[in-house]
This record gives structure tokens, C-alpha cells and sequence, in this order.
């Protein structure tokens, strides 16, 4: 049943009673170029526009005159010739369609999940906190003019300017000295360090400025400060540019230690840690910055926050329980994710905070599971690994273990700059995988 475009228009004129044939131009063209919803021809889709009851009445009268209403169009010649008859049912219903058609209502679906990366999340919070609290300022190098050196810090300098906006010297021990004053006279200074691996210029502002002040005045003086930055190893930048801190800064009392995995951690734990009146080291990854995350209605909110020192369990497993943070959180998934199709069943913890360390949460899952495997990216020698281990075994859960724990860690040595000996100095995929089954001896 062909149908060319001559006669496609020439009908709609013939039925159209004296009306223009080019006012239906905007309902061809959506109809020719727009692909229709699933199971639903282009005609059909028309008559989803305007009320069902009037229009698919009156093209059924019409089809039944010309028994097409039997005829299901297989071809596009077909599909125009039942669009044909459909535009020209709705121009004989006159008045009544078109005022149809202005109350039309579309159906309404549920809104897609917003995709949201880590670089943004870290904006969004810092922007919400700077527009909450006048006392909130952010400085370091290049995180002004420039929109910082990974633009987590885009758009902020043009909103907020020069005095809550600052860029500062290349000297973290200036600036930090300059943070850790700000905060203990009444502000609320975010830190950032362009990479942690340089805060060890500051490390004496980080530790025996911020850290032991709120102790050593009897708690009359807090310090309300955010350190900020990448940590950990990134990709190519060599044994200077690649070391995890997060033991380290674990190690001292006196500070949290926050080390988000994804969009939501990033902007629920910054948040909390720019209103909390202690110091805060906060890890990111530069690796993770521009990895999109769904994102909860809730977690959009303005006062969406995440309680510092609560860990959450990323994945329910039953066989062994895996724990870690921030970029190895994925990992451990993927792998996870692998194991399950064996018949292993992995329990994943994103700690998002080592200090305090949520080992209520850690306890209550190897208690369940009666095997644990901690992975992390920084140096086995008393690390983020080594402490969780040291605590199961201190407490009630060490007499659930079926197994001795095991720890996945980076390699011992300074990071190398090829990348085939990188990708051997940090934990992969396939070593998490080896180490569970090594602990559950399969």
C-alpha cells in the first residue's frame, strides 16, 4: 500500500473541509523526525497527543469504512497513509479538537536518577556551605582565577570573589599557617592542597598547630578547619606525587580523617566536615574526580549531610567481609561482582572515614561472614589495614573468624613512574580476587 507525498498532502487537503494544509506542517515534521515510544506506530502516536476517546472514536469510524482497521502498517508507505486518516479524523472534529488538544496531558514519568561527578559534588558542597555561613572561605593554589588545578573549585571565585575566593602562594606552610590562624579567631577556612603529598611542607601547622590547640587549651580554643586535596597514587606522576596519607594523618589524635569513594560520600562528608569545629583531613582521589555517581533526591538537598565516623556497607554479602576506601571501593564491587558468579557471596564496607574508624560496623559484618580481607592503596607497614585488623582481633569478633584476616595494600616501595610497574605497585582487581579466595581457601 504505497502512499507518496503528493497524495499523503493531497488527502489531507481533500478531508481538511477548506482548512490550510500547511498549519499541520509542525505535527508532520514531529511526527517524521521524532521516533515514536516502543510498540507504537507514528499514527498511534498522534492520537496519544489529544484526548483518546475523541480521536481514537473517530479513526476508528473512519478505518472501519475503509476495513483498515485490521491492517497493521508493517511498512512506512502504510504508516503515513493511517497517519493520513488520523490528522484527517482530528481536523473534522473542529473546535472540540482543538480545545482537546489544549487540555491534553501528558503522561508524567518518573524522573531519571541525576548523574552527578565527584568534581561536582565537592562544588556543590562547598558552594552551599560558602552561601550558608559567611565565616566559610576557601584558599590555596590556583583555586580561584583559574578554578582550582582538577576545577572542583569552578565558578566559585566569579560568585564569591577575591576576600572568600583566595589564591595563595606557592608555600603550604605559609598558607596553612594562614588557615590555621583564620579558624582559631572565629572563621572557618577550607585548606587546599593541590596534592597531599605536599601538606608535608605544612605538616607541622596540620599537627601541632591544628591537631593538639582544642587539647591543649583545655577545649577554649576549637579549630574549625577543612585540609582538602587528592591523595594516593593518580596516574604516571612518580613516587613524589602518588603516596597515600591516610595512615599517616590516622596515626594523630586530634583530627578526623575523612576519605570519601563516591558523588554522595563527596558532598555529604564535606559538608559535615566544613560545620563540624574540629580539624578535618579530608582524602580525595584525583583518579575519581570525573566519575559520575546517581545521586538521591535526598543527597541534592541543601542540608543533605553524612555523619563523620559512619562507615556503610556498600554490598551484602554472606561468605567474607571486604573493607576499604575511597577508589578501591570500586574495586572491591568489581570484584565482588566477579566472585558472585562462583558462588561467592562478598560483604563490601566503604569505611569513608579511618579516623574515627566505624568498627562497630566492621565487627557486627565479620561476625556474619566469619572471614575479612581489608584493601587499600597505601603501604602495608602500619596502615589503614593493619589497624582494622588489629582491632577485629582486640575484640569480640576475632572468635567468629574462620580464617586468618588478609590485607591487600600497595607494594613496598616508592611508586615507580612506568606504568607496567604502577599497575604492579598497586592492588588490581585480580589481587582482591586471589586474597579472598586464598582466605576461604577455595
Amino acid at each position: 500500500m504505497y502512499c507518496s507525498s503528493w497524495q499523503f498532502w493531497s488527502s489531507l487537503h481533500k478531508g481538511s473541509s477548506g482548512r490550510c494544509p500547511w498549519l499541520l506542517f509542525p505535527f508532520f515534521t514531529l511526527w517524521l523526525f521524532a521516533p515514536p515510544p516502543s510498540q507504537l506506530s507514528r499514527c498511534d502516536w498522534l492520537c496519544v497527543m489529544t484526548r483518546s476517546d475523541r480521536v481514537v472514536n473517530c479513526s476508528c469510524d473512519w478505518l472501519k469504512s475503509l476495513d483498515l482497521s485490521r491492517v497493521t502498517a508493517f511498512s512506512p508507505a502504510e504508516d503515513r497513509f493511517n497517519m493520513a486518516a488520523s490528522l484527517r479524523c482530528f481536523l473534522r472534529t473542529g473546535k472540540n479538537a482543538v480545545s482537546a488538544l489544549q487540555r491534553r496531558e501528558f503522561h508524567r514519568s518518573l524522573p531519571a536518577a541525576v548523574q552527578v561527578t565527584v568534581r561536582d559534588a565537592l562544588n556543590q558542597a562547598m558552594d552551599e556551605e560558602l552561601e550558608r555561613d559567611e565565616r566559610v572561605f576557601l584558599l590555596g593554589e590556583e583555586v580561584a582565577q583559574y578554578d582550582g588545578a582538577y576545577k572542583v573549585s569552578r565558578g566559585l571565585w566569579k560568585k564569591y570573589g577575591d576576600k572568600r575566593i583566595i589564591d595563595t602562594p606557592i608555600t603550604e606552610m605559609g598558607f596553612t599557617g594562614i588557615a590555621v590562624g583564620a579558624a582559631m579567631a572565629g572563621l572557618r577556612p577550607i585548606c587546599e592542597f593541590m596534592t597531599f603529598n605536599f601538606s608535608m611542607q605544612a605538616i607541622d601547622q596540620v599537627i601541632n598547630s591544628a591537631a593538639k590547640t582544642y587539647y591543649m587549651s583545655a577545649g577554649l580554643q576549637s579549630v574549625p578547619i577543612v585540609f582538602r586535596g587528592p591523595n594516593g597514587a593518580s596516574a604516571g606522576v612518580a613516587a613524589q606525587h602518588s603516596q597515600c596519607f591516610a595512615a599517616w594523618y590516622g596515626h594523630c589524635p586530634g583530627l578526623k580523617v575523612v576519605s570519601p569513594w563516591n558523588a554522595e560520600d563527596a558532598k555529604g562528608l564535606l559538608k559535615s566536615a566544613i560545620r563540624d569545629d574540629n580539624p578535618v583531613v579530608f582524602l580525595e582521589n584525583e583518579l575519581m574526580y570525573g566519575v559520575p555517581f546517581e545521586m538521591s533526591e535526598e543527597s541534592q538537598s541543601k542540608d543533605f549531610t553524612i555523619p563523620i565516623g559512619k562507615a556503610k556497607v556498600e554490598r551484602q554479602g554472606t561468605h567474607v567481609t571486604m573493607v576499604t576506601h575511597s577508589r578501591y571501593v570500586s574495586h572491591c564491587l568489581d570484584a565482588a561482582a566477579v566472585l558472585a558468579k562462583e558462588g561467592i557471596e562478598c560483604e563490601v564496607i566503604n569505611l569513608r572515614t579511618i579516623r574515627p574508624l566505624d568498627v562497630d560496623c566492621i565487627e557486627t559484618s565479620v561476625m556474619k561472614t566469619n572471614h575479612l580481607v581489608t584493601v587499600e592503596g597505601g603501604w602495608p607497614q602500619f596502615g589503614v589495614g593493619a589497624e582494622i585488623c588489629a582491632r577485629v582481633m582486640e575484640g569480640p569478633a576475632f572468635n567468629y573468624l574462620d580464617a586468618p584476616a588478609t590485607r591487600v595494600t600497595g607494594v613496598d616501595i616508592p611508586m615507580p613512574y612506568a606504568k607496567i610497574l604502577e599497575d604492579n605497585s598497586l592492588p588490581q582487581i585480580k589481587d582482591i580476587i586471589f586474597s579472598v579466595k586464598k582466605t576461604l581457601n577455595v
